[in-house]
């Protein structure tokens, strides 16, 4: 597959394909003209890709499990417990931003004359 084959076949820009490329998460052979050439499978692999981005994986992660999405039946304990560990990451980023968002609330409360910032209103913190 060409270059536009699989940008369409992906829905992701041929920008974004050779940055994975760069990056070593996507490989093309070169024909003779120097086009790319990409494996019907790499469809598949793409898709992984961003079905990971989506669950909130970063680059570095997927680069990080690159064997592991390889073959992701061989290896399913170990993507569930990635996906653990990224849901226990969520669950603690979500409670530090309740913890922002009461302290926000809370300089908001306060004397509507005074600076929210100002070092008063960080006394009770």
């Amino acid at each position: 597959m060409q270059i536009g084959e699989i940008a369409s076949a992906t829905g992701l820009t041929r920008d974004t394909l050779r940055f994975y490329e760069k990056r070593g998460l996507l490989r093309a052979r070169r024909s003779a003209n120097g086009y790319r050439d990409y494996p019907p499978e790499a469809v598949d692999w793409l898709r992984y890709i961003k079905l990971a981005q989506t669950l909130g994986f970063t680059l570095a992660e997927i680069e990080a499990d690159l064997p592991l999405l390889a073959e992701p039946d061989a290896s399913a304990p170990q993507l569930r417990a990635a996906l653990q560990r990224k849901l226990a990451d969520i669950d603690q980023r979500i409670d530090g931003l309740h913890l922002l968002r009461g302290e926000l609330a809370r300089r908001l409360g306060e004397d509507m004359q005074a600076c929210p910032l100002s070092p008063a209103s960080n006394a009770s913190s």
